[in-house]
């Protein structure tokens, strides 16, 4: 994963959470409003219920406003202007309270105007059995006075908090899930910051290294290449196989770091495709007769099958030639035993189709999709009869992806395998100019 691309994937999580977050914010703040709308409306219209039926039975009346006092979200001063009895109004309270449905704990107290002072009345649900089970503190059983009434009560409700968060369980269960995905974005974020940094010195390191055999390779070539030409080493079969067997190990090795060396290139996206005007029945006797000697070497076929007349199609000839050797090298090397290998190009519909097909072991459908992944290479268990580093088909999708063309694949286990690659083909009368495009 590039670099830009991570530092998108940040900042529009971060944005994500930040408006997420918001919302969630706002959400809560506005349903703990509506609660507490609710619950103040609530405790106003039952007090005021209280009032008037407590004049009712004094025989009073009620003054024309000013009624319900709030001293603070869950302190509330009722002035009546008659006589209280104690008992008869908490069973109003109560009364009214469980009518508007507000089952919770209350506080009261009546102005006693001999003393000057709240006389407490006690701390009583909203249902008929007084609460006794620890005596509340003086602080917080403390109902402070309003000493521009005479008569009057104060009512408070100490579990008023708790009341409204209990209604908004469901807004706090959510907003819980919200923390959490938070926190597990951010450690994704974190794991993946980490797994690029490994990643970043894992490739870099290889890089190094297939750089650093460059030289010795080049040395092993040049030294392979005077004892192949040394007289007296190719008198000597013995010799001459040797020095055979190392130019032969040589270009193995050579096309594996150049193998490397060419994925770094297209994933740092510094490598070049130089297309131009080719004939590709010019370019492919060299590939087949390379590839002819390893299968005649073990006792394999090599069929070829060509549309007549040129092939003009516009690419990069040494990608183009660097994709159809891979092809076929995974041909001979799976292709069974003795390889049986199948080449064709054929016109169709102002394309060209390229297919390269063997008749070994085949291919599962469900590993269809990653064959062409880094790396990877189908599971044989603990047989790896061939060797390789899984960077032959990802390289050949890259360049068929660099040029627009079309690569597809038809397999089917005990079946053989086809890889089919789509060209444009060029009019032969047209020669456009060589153009260089940087991916």
């Amino acid at each position: 994963m590039h670099q830009t691309v991570i530092r998108r994937v940040i900042f529009l999580g971060l944005v994500a959470i930040i408006g997420i977050v918001g919302m969630q914010t706002y959400w809560v703040t506005t349903t703990w409003n509506l609660n507490d709308t609710e619950f103040r409306n609530k405790a106003k219209l039952a007090l005021v219920n209280v009032a008037r039926k407590l004049a009712a039975e004094n025989e009073s009346t009620l003054p024309n406003d000013d009624i319900i006092r709030p001293q603070s979200n869950n302190y509330f001063i009722v002035n009546i202007e008659s006589e209280i009895d104690a008992l008869r109004l908490e069973t109003l309270i109560q009364q009214e309270l469980i009518r508007l449905g507000m089952d919770l704990p209350f506080e009261y107290a009546i102005f006693d105007c001999t003393s000057d002072q709240m006389a407490y009345g006690g701390y009583c649900q909203a249902t008929s059995e007084e609460i006794e089970p620890e005596k509340l503190e003086d602080e917080e059983s403390y109902l402070a006075p309003d000493h521009n009434l005479l008569y009057y009560f104060g009512i408070k409700f100490p579990t008023r908090t708790g009341y409204i968060w209990q209604k908004m369980q469901l807004v706090v269960f959510l907003s819980v899930i919200l923390l959490l995905t938070i926190a597990f974005f951010i450690y994704s974020i974190i794991v993946i910051l980490k797994q690029r940094r490994l990643a970043t010195m894992q490739k870099d390191f290889i890089d190094n290294m297939t750089h650093e055999f460059k030289t010795p390779l080049s040395t092993i070539r040049i030294a392979a290449s005077v004892f192949q030409r040394d007289e007296y080493i190719a008198a000597d079969s013995r010799l001459s196989r040797y020095a055979q067997l190392i130019h032969q190990q040589y270009e193995r090795l050579n096309n594996q770091v150049e193998k490397v060396l060419q994925i770094s290139r297209i994933e740092k996206g510094n490598f070049e495709i130089k297309k131009e005007k080719i004939d590709l029945k010019a370019l492919l006797p060299q590939l087949i007769n390379s590839v002819r000697a390893r299968t005649d070497e073990l006792a394999g076929e090599l069929d070829t099958h060509f549309s007549d007349g040129p092939m003009p199609v516009l690419a990069d000839p040494l990608h183009l030639s660097n994709i159809i050797h891979n092809l076929l090298d995974n041909a001979v090397k799976y292709g069974g035993n003795p390889p049986k290998i199948e080449i064709s190009a054929r016109r169709s519909k102002g394309q060209l189709i390229l297919a390269v097909t063997d008749h070994g072991p085949g291919i599962p459908p469900e590993l269809h999709e990653r064959l062409f992944e880094k790396f990877y290479r189908i599971p044989t268990g603990d047989v790896h009869d061939v060797k390789g580093f899984g960077l032959g088909l990802f390289y050949v999708k890259q360049i068929c992806r660099a040029h627009g063309w079309t690569i597809r694949l038809n397999s089917q286990p005990d079946k053989g395998t086809t890889f089919l690659i789509q060209i444009p083909l060029l009019s032969t009368s047209s020669l456009p100019a060589p153009q260089l495009i940087t991916t």
